[in-house]
Parts: C-alpha cells; sequence; structure tokens
C-alpha cells in the first residue's frame, strides 16, 4: 500500500485525522493558551485571596473570551483546509460533523 493511500484511509477515521496547522498558527494557538492558562492560574490565586466575587467573573468572562477566540481561529482553518479538502474528495459528510462543531462552539 502507498503512503499515500494509507494517508487516505486514515484520513477517513476520526480518530486518525491531524491538522494542518503552519508552524506560524501553531505557534499563535499556543502562545494564546499559555496566555489562557495563567488567567485560569490568576483566577484560583484571585478566589484563594478571596477576591471581590465581581472582580473573579470579570477575569471568568475574559478568560472565556480568549478561549472563544482560540475556537474561532481553529475552525476558521478547519474549514479553509480539512473542509475543502473533504468535499474536494466528494465526502459530503464533513458538512453534518461541521454542522455538530459549530454548534458546539455556539453553545459556550
Amino acid at each position: 500500500m502507498s503512503t499515500e493511500q494509507n494517508s487516505h484511509e486514515q484520513h477517513n477515521h476520526d480518530h486518525h485525522r491531524s491538522s494542518h496547522h503552519s508552524d506560524k498558527v501553531k505557534k499563535n494557538l499556543i502562545t494564546r493558551l499559555n496566555r489562557i492558562e495563567g488567567q485560569i492560574r490568576g483566577i484560583k490565586s484571585l478566589i484563594e485571596k478571596d477576591t471581590y466575587c465581581d472582580d473573579v467573573i470579570t477575569q471568568i468572562s475574559a478568560t472565556q473570551s480568549a478561549l472563544n477566540s482560540v475556537g474561532k481561529l481553529l475552525l476558521e482553518g478547519h474549514m479553509r483546509t480539512c473542509v475543502v479538502e473533504r468535499i474536494q474528495e466528494g465526502d459530503d459528510e464533513i458538512i453534518d460533523e461541521l454542522l455538530v462543531t459549530i454548534q458546539r462552539l455556539m453553545k459556550k
């Protein structure tokens, strides 16, 4: 079996898929996630210090916004690469998967 066939077969199984992020995009996502990780540690610290609740809630809201931004960036990249490729391959099931993914993101 050629590498191309093997890659294509793996592409059709959920657990074997991978993304196509450029190093620049990946670095951007990691930087954002590191910042979010720091924000979460900060929130824990605020709670430990008995900080006024409204201030903690404001920090939680900012962290949720930051995480939503990461989700939007990932969705955009997913649509421009994986979704386009799978539609070009004739795989229309990607549309149902994408709709479920968008619903999941919008619930937040």
